[in-house]
């Protein structure tokens, strides 16, 4: 009875999720082909002592030595790592209420909507890798009232310094931000043709009004959208051409003093973090999710 009650669960989980399966399957044998080795070594690096002898590779065993080394004695990557942190914390409502806004927008019947849409996408395709870096090299992007007005000034007293310096990072390079948010605007267009027509015409007919349609319809409706979004500003900021923390894991993997081993561990940690808010933020969208279909009902 137990064979056939499994049998059962699994013909069905099959007969629902079986096709998502099949197009993540690409991936999963990509995966295992060439980044499963490389993880697995990068985790087992992360707990010796590896240098670069006559011999080819020493290692030692360390335990978790290197990252209480992080952690506890480098007095620059747990500065970077909080102060990244902060920074992406503050860019990704900026970055997602503004494709949500822009996305409202190009969704309206308007004369040349398809070259609007366009011109939001193109900077994705252009402005990345190298393209991007050398963009904020020559200062493309900036906010020159910041420092012509002493605004950036004015954030010390009342933040401090931790505080101040990501905040200021962050509306120093605002321009390349927004610039950077075609995926997330596409996806929203996309998530507003997934709500039918029928249910804003019944609105309209019981004199709702447009304002009351997004909070009790739109809003509700496109929430996996949202979750989506923000999962994929959170994995785009963290893997971003000027990471500070991506520079730091490079430079000690080649340090004599640290090496391949104690770069794992920066690493593993950073991975870590981007995991543990990425969580965060699918409990927060579902308990906003939970919310707002209660609100609509």
């Amino acid at each position: 009875m137990k064979r056939k009650d499994r049998k059962a669960r699994w013909l069905y989980i099959w007969k629902e999720y079986g096709t998502g399966y099949l197009f993540m399957l690409p991936w999963l044998l990509g995966f295992a082909v060439f980044m499963a080795f490389p993880l697995g070594w990068s985790l087992y690096l992360s707990f010796n002592k590896v240098t670069l002898t006559g011999e080819g590779f020493h290692y030692v065993r360390v335990g978790f030595g290197n990252f209480a080394d992080a952690l506890l004695k480098d007095n620059e990557y747990p500065a970077e790592l909080f102060a990244f942190f902060i920074q992406v914390i503050l860019m990704i409502p900026i970055i997602v209420i503004f494709a949500l806004f822009v996305s409202l927008f190009l969704n309206q019947r308007f004369v040349g909507r398809f070259l609007y849409r366009s011109i939001f996408f193109l900077p994705v395709i252009f402005a990345t890798g190298q393209v991007l870096l050398e963009l904020f090299r020559q200062g493309a992007g900036e906010m020159p009232f910041l420092k012509q007005y002493g605004i950036d000034q004015l954030l010390y007293p009342y933040v401090g310094k931790q505080l101040a310096e990501p905040i200021q990072s962050v509306l120093g390079s605002i321009v390349l931000i927004l610039w950077y948010s075609g995926v997330q605007i596409l996806i929203f267009i996309a998530a507003f043709q997934t709500v039918p027509r029928s249910v804003y015409e019944a609105l309209h007919i019981d004199g709702a009004t447009p304002w009351e349609s997004f909070w009790k319809i739109t809003l509700p409706s496109i929430m996996p959208f949202i979750a989506l979004n923000t999962l994929y500003t959170v994995v785009d900021l963290f893997t971003f051409p000027s990471n500070p923390v991506m520079r730091q894991i490079s430079a000690n993997m080649f340090k004599m003093d640290t090496g391949y081993g104690y770069a794992s561990a920066l690493a593993w940690l950073y991975f870590a973090l981007v995991l543990l808010l990425l969580g965060g933020c699918m409990r927060f969208i579902g308990r906003m999710q939970s919310n707002a279909f209660k609100g609509g009902g």
